[in-house]
């Protein structure tokens, strides 16, 4: 018997105690054995507890505040199980039955919550399912969203969390991006074309087609030999040359 078929862990993400203290009443009461191991009232605190916990199932908010609902589905994708909690929406239902993913309506009935129970018993066991398909199609739902605030990166089974404001710089490593911080550095799954457009340009600025620096870790602006502009950087000893075509943003400063 695995682990999470003896002893499986829950995370309920949601922003209404009212709410979070009714849903747990009812899973203890009808799943002893599930241990729910926290509660996040926001979506920061939900991808921290996330990377302490590791929880074989969430039950999630879809509309729990910064980072939004689909920033942290995709943060678990393939990695747990999830329950949708939602009040009454016809596109996001339809969305989650399409893709075989269960939900809870607000307000609780307590009846959905045994039935959720009994699948999650019978599914607890198998590959969670990929959430790929169902955030394709409550995107078009979603409200555009305020720039990246957290980066989300697999280092062997754990999750790290990493704040925007850690990166020093983002480098093009083919279909990957190197994120690089002062200490280390991790790959995502995601081109630096993609992470662009949801970074702010106020504070991400490029120097090359495929690097991006955070502007508030430029130590420098120097000419090389070939009178090419480099990055003298504040937590790194790389040297960033700036492409002619990026030059104009550097001599500004």
């Amino acid at each position: 018997m695995s682990a999470s078929e003896a002893a499986p862990r829950a995370l309920i993400v949601e922003d209404e105690p009212a709410m979070h203290d009714e849903l747990r009443e009812l899973l203890v009461a009808l799943w002893p054995a599930l241990t729910i191991v926290g509660h996040a009232a926001d979506g920061c605190d939900a991808l921290r507890q996330i990377a302490q916990h590791a929880p074989d199932i969430v039950f999630l908010d879809i509309q729990i505040p910064d980072p939004n609902r689909l920033d942290i589905a995709r943060t678990l994708r393939d990695r747990c199980h999830v329950v949708f909690v939602t009040a009454f929406d016809a596109h996001a239902i339809d969305a989650f039955d399409n893709g075989a993913v269960d939900y809870i309506l607000k307000p609780i009935d307590p009846a959905r919550i045994a039935l959720t129970v009994r699948r999650l018993k019978q599914r607890i066991a198998s590959k969670p399912l990929d959430l790929t398909d169902v955030l394709e199609n409550l995107a078009p739902r979603q409200v555009t969203a305020s720039y990246l605030r957290w980066i989300t990166a697999s280092v062997g089974n754990a999750i790290r969390l990493i704040t925007i404001d850690e990166v020093v710089f983002f480098q093009s490593d083919q279909k990957y991006t190197r994120v690089v911080l002062a200490d280390s550095e991790v790959l995502i799954k995601k081109t630096l074309k993609e992470l662009m457009s949801e970074l702010d340009p106020d504070q991400f600025w490029q120097t090359h087609r495929s690097t991006v620096v955070n502007a508030m870790e430029i130590a420098s602006i120097e000419p090389n030999m070939a009178g090419q502009l480099t990055l003298k950087l504040k937590s790194r000893r790389e040297l960033l040359p700036v492409a002619e075509s990026f030059v104009r943003r550097f001599r500004q400063m």
